[in-house]
């Protein structure tokens, strides 16, 4: 120190803490003159103290004009080194960078300036110092005075000037502190960090690209900055980076891709659309790299579909079509456990658009993939048939698309009769909002006669019998009504005289005697009419109540409809078809004759012809009925409609009725379950009758 002294005039040192800042420009000419003789001498020593002179006793100085001083000082002294002055770098540099932090933003300025001729001086030489450098000018780009901040704006571009031209710049010692401040939510430093980032990636032999998923999330944090300048500054960087992707043979997709999945669920809508562009690119580039993270991707895209951003939408259904066009391998890392977790979760939304798609990829999976996906498939069928119950006609037709593929096998068949039956039975409205839809795509897409064979076996033994007859009424009016069970109804046709219709009866018959009004409306169909006879005088006090009357109007409708046509042209034929005409005389009676039906079902009655059965003309009876001969014809046994024959007593065409008594012990089960209800409900009255005693 005492070297110092003695080569620096005591009046140059006090000028150079004086207050105007005129006396210390002037000292410091007279110290860039003294440092300047010193090197031309290679006294080298005495130029160290003469710098940790104005180090230690100036801008350490708790004097704020001491301190400014001695950065004018440390620039003079760097300025008259000149080509010698980065071997002192160590002792001149780190003094200004901590005056950065001074509280006074006039010293902050004056370090400012300092580094500026410093860096002229050194230019490359100062590079080891970059990221301290780099920090320092992070935090004075947002500082409070406006001089301070034109100050470093201008230290700032010499900087980037030294850089670019730099062959010893270390960008992977760099990307550390860049990534460090990228979530920095200050104006004026995101705007300091994109200026960087930019020139940095201009740079030919600076690799910015390989280092983007370090501050890739950074730049989509700025996109939805509330500055315009930010936000179009951060979208072109992100746009020069996306175009290099495009170009580049070797790209970290898979880092960036777990980025954009984060971003593309942004709030800002602008993000979003940059994202699910950005995702788009990736998976038309990124091939087998991006396997791995297809099941986050396709978690980003699907709710993007039903985005209120037209733009976003459309770009989502891009990707997510591009997405499903890669057909991967399970053991190429492609997660098919992954995508389903994501689909299943899909399927809870509430936008219809993204359901949809979430049901299209089970179903691709299924075709691809359908091993893999039956090792899966407890984790998504209770989800499935949930979405049997969706407010969507689309999704449920596409559920039932993936269910009917599933059951292929035997095993899935039963497992998904089985719990639609039981979701049917917890809850009743699914049954009346889409039973008829469900039922008329199964027996679409997995053979109706099946499915009907299956419900029948289930219903058969269903513990709870108003459900079971509500399910067979329903099932019973589909396979009437429905176009697509036209085959089947053709086959029960020909229950009398072909054995797959007659085993087709069998086994509907079985549970359809859960309902009265089926079972006469199945032996309709199949033209059983002497056993429909039968079940008609069978019926008692009980079985004929408003819901029967409701289940016998909807019947005599139905009989007056293209299915029954069959039926009504055999009135043409009342000797041949006796029991036929018998049994509508029977469900005529049963009208309350001011009904609707009773005078639909009148009128076709009266229409049958009334010619003779025996080849001469018939006279009408005393009661005006022009077939009283008939229903009470004598002479031959008949068995059924057409054959004329000896009694076969229970046994019709190979039909086995057994004296109705399987039909009896179902309805008699039915009848015990209603006496029971009514002792109970008549128990509850006298009980609030009696009042507390």
């Amino acid at each position: 120190m005492a070297d110092a002294f003695s080569v620096i005039p005591a009046s140059v040192l006090r000028n150079l803490s004086d207050k105007l800042y005129e006396k210390r420009k002037n000292a410091a000419l007279e110290i860039e003159g003294i440092v300047k003789q010193l090197a031309s001498s290679g006294d080298h020593e005495k130029i160290s103290a003469v710098i940790k002179l104005l180090a230690t006793e100036f801008t350490d100085s708790p004097q704020a004009n001491h301190r400014k001083g001695g950065l004018i000082g440390l620039a003079a002294a760097t300025v008259g080194l000149s080509s010698e002055a980065a071997q002192h770098l160590e002792q001149i540099v780190p003094p200004v960078l901590s005056s950065f932090s001074d509280q006074d933003s006039r010293v902050r300025y004056y370090a400012c300036e300092a580094l500026y001729n410093i860096a002229k001086v050194v230019r490359g030489d100062f590079i080891i110092f970059f990221n301290k450098i780099f920090d320092a000018l992070c935090k004075l780009s947002a500082d409070a005075d406006a001089n301070v901040q034109s100050a470093a704006h201008l230290l700032d571009r010499l900087v980037k000037d030294i850089v670019t031209e730099s062959d010893q710049f270390s960008i992977e010692e760099f990307i550390p502190l860049l990534r460090e401040r990228m979530n920095v939510l200050n104006p004026y430093v995101r705007q300091f960090l994109v200026g960087w980032i930019t020139v940095l990636d201009s740079v030919p032999d600076i690799d910015m690209l390989g280092f983007l998923p370090d501050f890739l999330d950074g730049l989509f944090n700025m996109l939805s900055d509330s500055s315009r300048e930010i936000r179009q500054q951060a979208d072109s960087a992100l746009s020069e980076f996306l175009l290099e992707i495009k170009n580049s043979p070797s790209v970290d997709y898979g880092r960036m891709a777990e980025i954009l999945v984060q971003r593309a669920a942004a709030l800002d809508e602008f993000t979003r659309l940059t994202a699910i562009t950005w995702i788009n690119e990736f998976v038309k580039l990124g091939g087998d790299q991006l396997f791995p993270y297809y099941a986050d991707i396709l978690g980003a895209i699907l709710p993007c579909i039903s985005d209120k951003e037209e733009k976003i939408r459309v770009v989502a259904r891009e990707t997510n079509e591009a997405l499903r066009s890669i057909e991967a391998n399970p053991t190429e890392n492609f997660d098919v456990g992954g995508i389903l977790s994501i689909a299943k979760r899909q399927l809870d939304s509430e936008w219809e658009a993204t359901r949809i798609e979430a049901l299209h990829w089970i179903s691709t999976l299924l075709t691809r993939h359908r091993a893999e996906v039956l090792c899966f498939l407890n984790d998504i069928f209770d989800t499935l048939l949930k979405a049997l119950s969706d407010s969507s006609d689309e999704v449920v037709l596409l559920v039932l698309d993936i269910h009917a593929c599933i059951a292929q096998d035997p095993l899935h068949f039963r497992q998904l009769v089985v719990f639609l039956v039981h979701n049917f039975r917890i809850d009743h409205s699914l049954l009346e909002r889409r039973g008829a839809l469900i039922i008329r795509r199964l027996c679409v897409l997995l053979d109706a006669e099946r499915v009907y064979r299956e419900l029948s076996t289930i219903l058969e033994g269903e513990a709870d019998l108003d459900f079971a007859c509500v399910m067979v009424q329903a099932l019973n009016l589909i396979l009437l009504t429905s176009s697509e069970l036209s085959e089947l109804r053709e086959l029960l046709k020909q229950s009398l005289v072909n054995a797959a219709g007659k085993d087709l009866f069998v086994s509907l018959y079985a549970s359809w005697c859960h309902s009265p009004m089926a079972i006469i409306s199945l032996c309709l169909l199949a033209q059983t009419y002497q056993h429909a006879c039968a079940v008609i005088q069978s019926l008692v006090e009980e079985d004929i109540n408003a819901k029967f009357l409701v289940q016998l109007d909807k019947l005599i409708r139905l009989l007056e409809t293209p299915v029954f046509a069959y039926l009504r042209l055999q009135l043409l034929e009342p000797r041949q078809y006796i029991w036929l005409l018998k049994a509508l005389y029977g469900l005529l009676m049963l009208l309350p004759q001011q009904s609707s039906a009773f005078k639909v079902l009148r009128r076709r009655l009266k229409t049958v012809p009334s010619y003779s059965f025996g080849g001469g003309n018939l006279k009408r009876a005393a009661s005006g009925n022009p077939h009283s001969q008939i229903l009470h014809h004598s002479g031959s046994q008949i068995t059924e409609d057409g054959d004329i024959d000896q009694d076969n007593g229970n046994l019709q065409s190979g039909i086995n009725f057994a004296s109705l008594q399987q039909f009896k012990q179902m309805q008699q089960q039915h009848h015990m379950l209603a006496k029971s209800r009514a002792q109970s409900r008549n128990s509850s009255t006298s009980i609030l009758k009696e009042g507390p005693k």
